[in-house]
């Protein structure tokens, strides 16, 4: 089956983590932290839609000047995600520049801050010289994110400070079969994604226009082939408490790959204490524990460039045989 989720880290081992994440069939660009994204192309950075930031500090949010840039003038929202540091980082961000000549730009941001059970909303708009304009709080037991196709979802951390590690989960995997599309007369177009939506809701009396008239859900559901939807989580900075230990389990769990951060070796582990990371070994552990398929590892600290694999291996080690050196 095709997969409901094309996903990369834009750097390498060493590089500032970064996730960058296009859903099939929707039209988003998903990245998980802003720190260097100057590996991205000019297009890939003008259509980012959603930024899901899981702390300021430098290595994670420098991105965002570089990504605004790219966004003025666009029509669409720009929607970023995190913690409640995120806000005044952001507001102090566009205080930076003058703003004189902008009024006429259609540019939005949109600001979401979740402190583990409310989410605000703030608005930054070009037409107002991006003055902060809140827009009032919900309650939320950490999605933030729910498209109809797929969610996302926070679970709030700490790394000395507020940190959210983040799962992006598919709802329901849906190809179609092209030998039962053929068989009734029907031809792949843009209704299929009509069709798919109403699927997803197990909506089987609503109807969908094929191009060659209109039939019901009911009617044509035999096209559909449906699977457990995918999953994908990503978390990084993260100190290795025993509260945050159960938390990141209960959010990765049964994830398809975990993009987990293996900062430093276990020989190192007071090292990682010190600056509130995990080790390769607790990444490894952690991901087993959690029901997860594929590891990813990533943020590794500059004092073993040449001995990348090191990392790799203790990390794999922990995941695959449950050994931790």
């Amino acid at each position: 089956m095709r997969p409901g989720f094309h996903h990369r880290l834009i750097n390498g081992p060493f590089g500032d983590p970064c996730l960058l994440v296009r859903p099939a069939y929707q039209k988003r660009l998903i990245l998980f932290d802003a720190g260097q994204i100057g590996n991205l192309s000019a297009r890939e950075l003008s259509r980012v839609t959603d930024v899901f930031v899981t702390h300021t500090h430098i290595d994670h949010f420098i991105g965002f000047d570089l990504l605004l840039r790219a966004v003025l003038r666009r029509d669409s929202p720009l929607n970023i995600y995190g913690p409640q540091a995120l806000l005044p980082c952001i507001h102090g961000k566009l205080k930076g520049y003058a703003w004189n000549l902008i009024a006429g730009y259609p540019t939005v941001i949109r600001v979401h801050c979740f402190d583990g059970k409310t989410v605000s909303l703030t608005l930054f708009s070009a037409s107002h010289r991006f003055r902060k304009e809140p827009m009032g709080h919900e309650t939320s037991d950490g999605i933030l994110l729910d498209t109809g196709m797929f969610r996302v979802r926070a679970a709030k951390l700490t790394h000395s400070i507020p940190c959210l590690a983040y799962s992006l989960e598919e709802d329901l995997h849906i190809n179609i079969d092209r030998d039962r599309l053929i068989r009734k007369g029907l031809r792949v177009g843009p209704w299929l994604n009509e069709f798919k939506r109403l699927y997803r809701r197990g909506d089987f009396s609503g109807t969908v226009d094929t191009g060659d008239g209109r039939l019901t859900l009911r009617e044509i559901a035999e096209i559909a082939i449906s699977s457990r939807g995918q999953k994908i989580s990503y978390a990084t900075d993260i100190a290795m408490t025993r509260g945050n230990r159960k938390k990141l389990i209960e959010l990765i769990r049964g994830s398809d790959v975990f993009y987990g951060e293996a900062c430093f070796l276990e020989e190192d582990r007071q090292r990682a204490r010190e600056r509130y990371h995990m080790t390769a070994g607790e990444c490894g552990a952690i991901a087993r524990e959690a029901g997860v398929t594929t590891l990813e590892v990533m943020h590794f600290s500059p004092r073993y460039l040449g001995r990348a694999e090191l990392v790799v291996r203790e990390a794999q080690s922990a995941f695959r045989d449950g050994v931790v050196s």
